[in-house]
């Protein structure tokens, strides 16, 4: 209840350092102004430094608060004649642009519900494909969304508690008072952006780089309905405006390297994976060696930061998605986890593992063959963790036959380096279910290959033996060492 309460009082501002928009109330562009300040505010904990993209910078010339009662019902669409629909629409788009306090839910309640009714109506309009608008028509409407939607995000909850240890999945869902408007706005936009009317050349004179940019800001938004609709506005940006998929791929991996090595805080990172994956999945092959990069600068440190568990389903997602592209890649892609392997978090463990399942099933034998060794070297140390959950996913790899194919066919190599670890959970894991899929493992590699497998039993054997003797030799030596010590204070 506090975090809420503290939500609601206070409001944080927006990270973006693009030119914003104004609004001219009455009279068109012409009898406006647009404030021209050079205000830049950054946030200090969830913001980066800003990105210069060469435009002058500005606050938004927000619309007043009207006073009570001002704001008048125009009429529907439908009412007036055709040649009267552009100045209509126009209108209506100057009432929305009014800003209201949404956290005082009895002030100015007739004044809210008249710019709802309004958006929807804007939104229908779109959606019909009515009457194509006028470029000056565009150029307002996406004035009027970016004042709605470019606003200051609330603080995150840690920071107004000033706990840095809070865990992100038990945190409640920060839920927007404004929805019911701001959800209209961003329909609206999605309308436009898909529709058969708009013309891309035209439309992206006001759907600029400035403009993606601040989108971009907005995926930090705690609200998750907002960021649903936000992933699928950006996913059309980038299917229709061609002329900006650079642009976008480069600034997401902006965010993803500010999240790995600054912040490790952003409330967005899932969703900006799930754009990925549909990008990464209409890559032309041979894959551009830009791509490859961002696999092994952002992608595979994605591994990295604590809160991997939360995005972690649409990462892997991507992560597979290149290696079924291009099998050359698995190598690159299995020493990646292994480097980020974790040491100490278990439940990271187990997602690991669910994904170095996926991408050995992507993964062709001479990709294999190269990281094989590194590979099974920590696999055996999972098949000895005392965590059950870890041991026992490391065991299901037995259960995949494409998996199973490629350790057959490097059995000499890789028994060798995972006897040991199965011998140990036969004696002596507490676990019954561990203990009887080691045995199954096991019964798996001696129906195999009988003479390696008695082999590495006599190897084992051998060196069991050999540490036995070296136990024994230090007992030996300390009883010695007591003994010499017993006399020596005897003799004084």
């Amino acid at each position: 209840m506090f975090n809420k309460i503290m939500k609601r009082g206070h409001r944080k501002v927006s990270k973006s350092d693009a030119a914003d928009y104004g609004y001219a109330p009455a009279g068109g562009r012409s009898s406006g102004s647009v404030s021209t300040s050079n205000v830049v505010v950054n946030h200090a904990s969830r913001g980066g430094a800003p990105v210069n993209s060469g435009q002058p910078q500005s606050t938004v010339a927000a619309a007043a608060m009207p006073p009570s009662g001002t704001i008048e019902n125009l009429p529907f669409f439908r009412d007036v004649p055709v040649t009267e629909r552009q100045n209509l629409f126009l209108r209506k788009i100057h009432i929305c642009c009014f800003q209201f306090d949404f956290s005082d839910t009895l002030k100015m309640v007739r004044e809210k519900e008249i710019k709802r009714q309004t958006l929807a109506e804007l939104v229908d309009y779109i959606q019909s494909g009515s009457g194509k608008l006028t470029e000056n028509n565009q150029e307002e409407m996406i004035r009027m969304i970016s004042l709605n939607i470019f606003r200051c995000l609330p603080p995150a909850s840690h920071e107004n508690t000033g706990s840095e240890n809070l865990d992100p999945e038990e945190e409640e869902p920060y839920l927007d008072p404004s929805w019911p408007h701001l959800q209209l706005v961003y329909e609206l936009l999605l309308r436009y952006v898909v529709s058969s009317d708009t013309d891309t050349k035209i439309a992206k004179r006001y759907i600029d780089h400035s403009f993606v940019l601040k989108l971009l800001d907005l995926f930090d938004s705690e609200d998750p309905r907002e960021r649903e609709h936000l992933k699928t506005i950006l996913h059309r940006i980038y299917g229709k405006f061609m002329v900006h998929r650079p642009f976008i791929r480069k600034a997401i991996n902006n965010i993803f390297y500010r999240f790995i090595y600054e912040t490790e805080r952003h409330s967005g990172i899932g969703e900006l994976l799930e754009i990925l994956g549909s990008i990464i999945n209409g890559f032309a092959l041979p894959m551009k060696e830009e791509h490859k990069l961002f696999l092994v600068r952002a992608l595979i440190p994605l591994h990295k930061p604590k809160p991997v568990a939360l995005y972690h389903q649409q990462l892997s997602y991507c992560i597979v998605q290149f290696v079924e592209k291009d099998y050359k890649l698995a190598d690159t892609v299995i020493r990646g986890l292994l480097k980020y392997w974790p040491v100490t978090n278990c439940q990271k463990e187990v997602l690991f593992l669910g994904e170095l399942e996926e991408v050995l099933e992507a993964t062709q034998a001479a990709e294999f063959q190269r990281c094989m060794v590194p590979l099974f070297r920590q696999i055996a140390r999972c098949l000895n963790s005392s965590h059950f959950q870890v041991a026992e996913r490391a065991l299901f790899l037995w259960n995949n036959e494409h998996i199973v194919g490629l350790i057959a066919q490097n059995r000499t190599v890789i028994l060798p380096i995972i006897f040991e670890a199965l011998e140990k959970n036969i004696q002596s894991h507490w676990n019954q279910a561990v203990h009887g899929l080691t045995v199954n493992v096991r019964r798996m590699f001696l129906e195999m290959d009988v003479e390696l497998f008695e082999e590495c039993q006599r190897q084992y054997a051998e060196k069991e033996a050999r540490a036995r003797e070296l136990e024994e030799q230090r007992e030996l030596t300390w009883q010695r060492l007591a003994a010499a010590a017993g006399q020596g204070g005897k003799t004084e």
